[in-house]
């Protein structure tokens, strides 16, 4: 299916204190609502595209299923934005959250935050990934290069998952952690193994982005902006690198300095 990004709006452009009415390119922010083993369980505010993958990276990153082998079915109604998802069983997690009908773009909800900190506690990142800072600005040239949504609108974010030297799965959308979490779906989906990988994000780290690579065992995050406080903190406690303001030929390093070369 071709997915429509990008529609069109009448705007007002002022220039040098001059007026003009022109044509401007918006990207497109639509709901997808996420069926959860039949019940109605949230909407979140995305870009229209991977939706399947979103729903699946969603419901990961919240703890409600770990990996493909939990999904017995799986059905995208595009035209309604709708995604069912059945699982093989009941996690007992969503008792707790369904009532609580949310609508996000993904960007700080943070629902099981608390219990995610808990659940890290004994799984910190052992994984021997080392990579050279040369290669890492490379990744995030070739990310900028296939930013082509941001560049014609100025109004979304970019993910990539990337291996040393090759960037494997991008997405762009409006929601930070949306784009995170269809790369997170497309691994589920292709039960792509994450021990070895880089995650890449165009946007601010926060807490909630590192939790969700430390869930998934992934041992180094690469940002463009700036990492919070907190997710300074949790990296270090979890094992994972952080790096953040990696842009032209310089990066800072928040965490586990070990792993870049």
């Amino acid at each position: 299916m071709k997915y429509k990004y990008t529609t069109e709006a009448e705007i007002v452009r002022i220039r040098n204190l001059e007026r003009s009415r022109e044509t401007d390119r918006v990207v497109i922010e639509t709901p997808l609502t996420i069926f959860f083993n039949g019940s109605e369980f949230i909407t979140l505010l995305c870009s229209p595209d991977n939706l399947d993958c979103l729903a699946v990276g969603f419901l990961r990153s919240e703890g409600l299923i770990t990996g493909a082998a939990d999904i017995e079915q799986i059905d995208l109604d595009y035209q309604k934005k709708i995604v069912y998802i059945k699982t093989v069983s009941i996690n007992g997690l969503v008792d707790k959250l369904y009532g609580k009908r949310m609508i996000t773009s993904g960007c700080g909800k943070g629902s099981l935050f608390f219990s995610a900190l808990d659940s890290l506690q004994s799984k910190r990142i052992e994984s021997p990934l080392q990579v050279g800072a040369g290669e890492i600005f490379n990744l995030v040239s070739v990310m900028q290069e296939k930013a082509q949504l941001f560049k014609s609108t100025g109004g979304v974010h970019s993910a990539a998952l990337a291996e040393k030297g090759e960037i494997l799965y991008y997405n762009e959308d409006i929601g930070r952690h949306n784009a995170v979490d269809k790369i997170v779906g497309q691994c589920i989906l292709k039960n792509i193994e994450l021990g070895d990988k880089i995650l890449l994000s165009s946007g601010r780290v926060s807490s909630e982005i590192v939790i969700k690579g430390a869930k998934l065992g992934l041992p180094l995050i690469v940002s463009r902006s700036a990492p919070t406080s907190l997710a300074v903190e949790l990296a270090r406690e979890t094992g994972l690198t952080l790096v953040g303001f990696a842009r032209g030929k310089r990066l800072n390093v928040y965490s586990h300095d070990y792993r870049i070369i």
